[in-house]
């Protein structure tokens, strides 16, 4: 995207130069954001990764199976006007008495007079010795890749959403794929033990070993120890239980972490001059009642609209009806909205049949939707919760009725 609408927002005239911490979805669209909304001045673009930009989704699914080599975002720094530094880790933020700042990183030192940032997520790992992969970037999906082959035998430690699309995508290519989760049920920390029951059985339609209410001890040579004294043998082991937010490096620096950076409702952190956007912030959502973190694209994609505009003098609020998706064992699943604070929850259809869905309801309104198969639903029911209209709970629960002809009245 280019600078192309000027009119969009007034450039505060104090703004000569911004940094983005960040070189992933997140801080490309913030500077695409800046530029469209007229802001002349220097950008830079800090990344700790040496390749430019590029899109995470594809990792575990295209990419996994051959069918991509690159997923790279194009970001033409040129036309962008953007200093991009590869290859740098954000160490410090020293922020200025009144407003602006100084980033310190394993290279080099900015001055700011506005700071984004996108710093992301890091895996978590378990504890041992033994080699472990992770599959979070470029290089891990690549590398891994290039592993697999029919007859190994791959681990995957956590039956999450990552879990799931990697067993997906190694089983097709002939690999003994065992997936384990101390959980009682795939997906239980995601959507709740009842859906994640669920989908249990599709592992073992697609030749998958699911061990599940199993814990690990360690992670050894050729293999997991198991809480409770068994042994797991793997020629791979990949960890998949989750991430953290990238901001240890904040530490001591007066900016305010609460599950990541804490942002308020316009993206800003609680330093003067510093906004944060992507999996490394939480925000503070109106409809939602509560401080929320998502480590979704959809996240990624729109937050920044909102830093960029207020950076540049504006007032606007990041309020979303969240969306994700995963393809697992030949299903599309999608996910909206939010279901932390609902007190129903219905089945939209048969959940032993191929397409059905999920909805969670907050009195009488629809505050989530998880649906497979069924993406007629999810369109129409983002819809809905954004709304905010109640729902005739019995006509949401029929898959014969549209979700938009559930609102009451």
């Amino acid at each position: 995207m280019s600078a192309g609408n000027p009119g969009r927002n007034p450039v505060s005239v104090d703004i000569e130069r911004v940094v983005v911490v960040g070189a992933g979805l997140a801080g490309l669209r913030t500077i695409e954001e800046l530029r469209a909304r007229g802001y002349p001045g220097q950008v830079t673009l800090i990344g700790a990764e040496e390749r430019p930009p590029y899109d995470r989704p594809p990792l575990s699914k295209k990419l996994m199976i051959g069918q991509l080599n690159d997923t790279s975002l194009d970001a033409d720094f040129a036309e962008l006007r953007v200093d991009f530094r590869a290859g740098e880790t954000a160490t410090a933020l020293e922020p200025g008495p009144s407003s602006g700042g100084l980033l310190r990183t394993s290279r080099d030192e900015y001055r700011f007079d506005r700071l984004v940032l996108a710093t992301g997520a890091t895996p978590v790992t378990l504890p041992g010795p033994g080699r472990q992969r992770v599959l979070r970037s470029l290089d891990d999906a690549l590398e891994l890749r290039g592993l697999l082959r029919p007859g190994m035998k791959l681990v995957v430690a956590g039956a999450g959403w990552i879990g799931a699309e990697l067993a997906t995508a190694a089983a097709a290519q002939g690999v003994v794929v065992t997936v384990l989760d101390a959980a009682a049920t795939p997906l239980s920390a995601a959507v709740g033990a009842e859906i994640g029951s669920q989908t249990a059985r599709w592992y073992a339609e697609a030749g998958v070993d699911l061990v599940l209410g199993q814990a690990v001890e360690s992670v050894q040579p050729g293999g997991l120890a198991l809480a409770g004294g068994g042994w797991l043998a793997a020629d791979e082991v990949v960890t998949a239980v989750g991430v953290r937010p990238a901001v240890g490096w904040l530490d001591g620096s007066g900016v305010r972490l609460e599950a990541g950076v804490a942002a308020d409702e316009g993206m800003r952190a609680s330093v003067p001059a510093v906004y944060a956007v992507g999996d490394c912030a939480s925000f503070v959502s109106g409809r939602y009642g509560r401080r929320l973190r998502f480590e979704h694209w959809d996240v990624a994609l729109h937050g920044p609209e909102v830093a960029a505009a207020n950076l540049l003098g504006g007032s606007e609020s990041y309020d979303p009806v969240p969306y994700f998706w995963s393809e697992q064992f030949g299903r599309m699943l999608q996910y909206t909205g939010y279901h932390g604070g609902a007190d129903q929850m219905i089945w939209r259809g048969d959940p032993a049949q191929d397409k059905w869905g999920a909805c969670w309801l907050a009195g009488d309104r629809l505050v989530a939707l998880l649906t497979v198969d069924r993406p007629r639903d999810l369109v129409q029911g983002r819809r809905v919760i954004a709304s905010g209209a109640p729902v005739d709970a019995a006509r949401l629960a029929d898959p014969e009725i549209a979700v938009k002809a559930a609102v009451a009245g």
